[in-house]
């Protein structure tokens, strides 16, 4: 139903929507022939889009005849969104590092500079913010270009439209060991990997493809805990979260396709609904990466309090 919103019925409708907003609820709406004319649109398409409207529980009509119609019930919330005119809902990851902080509240702090809003949604897992963005429960979702360029080739309807550069998602991966006297990756290593993170997954399988080692099924968050406990040997993640930087011994990797991905991994994309293209790149036109990315940086460096 929602891909009708972007046929030329839809354009209508979401121009419509736009009146119906000002109108109050038990009032009349203009006549077909009303909108036809300040639309420049034939009478025919000013009705299919009354009608998606309807369908869409947008709004209830109800026609008396000589009377003319009545709007009986509306769902301004719903309108908004469907003219184009809602703040845009992103999905990002869970904010645990000062990194992540920092580009919450650039994106925040750069729509306002624009005098527009947008709202922010946390979820682990890239696989699972770009299934969001498949099942259009949000307008767009923050994902490394590496996760970006594996798995968008499997749902040519989404793509990327802007790329934040190197050190905007992630500073660096590193391998990180919970005995402190190692100095290297072996065979035997019980290693976490998080199959909802493509990041920490792929750059996992490849720094350990020829060695003889366990896998063990973690949830990114339990890294800490469980390399503490040592029930893993040896983890990939990122040197941003400053608990496990602390706490553990880290080293480079050693695959040379690990450290190829490593850098793709570091650098944030934004991901959309490639039919929504033009909508949702109108408000992202608004804003000035660089301002998000200066912003990122104060967060990080502590010149700025996080507000997302």
């Amino acid at each position: 139903m929602w891909e009708q919103l972007y046929s030329k019925n839809g354009l209508t409708a979401k121009n419509i929507a736009k009146e119906l907003l000002k109108l109050e609820v038990g009032s009349k709406i203009p006549r077909v022939t009303d909108y036809s004319g300040k639309l420049s649109i034939g009478r025919g398409t000013v009705q299919i889009a009354l009608s998606l409207l309807e369908e869409l529980k947008a709004i209830r009509l109800e026609a008396r005849g000589h009377l003319g119609t009545y709007l009986i019930d509306k769902d301004d919330e719903l309108l908004e969104q469907i003219a184009g005119i809602a703040p845009m809902i992103g999905f990002m990851p869970l904010p645990y590092s000062r990194k992540y902080e920092g580009l919450a509240t650039g994106i925040v702090e750069a729509f306002e500079l624009k005098g527009k809003k947008i709202n922010l949604s946390y979820m682990r897992g890239g696989l699972n913010r770009i299934e969001a963005v498949r099942t259009k429960r949000c307008d767009f979702s923050i994902v490394s270009k590496m996760t970006a360029d594996n798995i968008l080739t499997t749902y040519p309807n989404l793509k990327v439209i802007k790329e934040l550069g190197v050190n905007s998602y992630v500073s660096q991966h590193r391998i990180f060991l919970a005995d402190q006297s190692e100095t290297s990756i072996r065979e035997g290593m019980r290693v976490g990997v998080d199959m909802d993170s493509p990041d920490q997954k792929e750059l996992t399988f490849h720094e350990f493809k020829d060695v003889e080692v366990e896998y063990v099924h973690v949830n990114y968050m339990q890294l800490l805990d469980m390399l503490d406990s040592q029930q893993l040997d040896a983890a990939v993640w990122s040197i941003d979260d400053k608990r496990l930087r602390k706490t553990f011994k880290s080293i480079d990797f050693q695959s040379s396709m690990a450290k190829e991905l490593a850098e793709d991994t570091t650098k944030a994309v934004i991901i959309i609904d490639r039919d929504r293209e033009e909508e949702i790149m109108d408000k992202w036109g608004y804003v000035d990466i660089q301002d998000i990315l200066m912003i990122q940086q104060q967060v990080e460096l502590g010149e700025k309090i996080p507000r997302y």
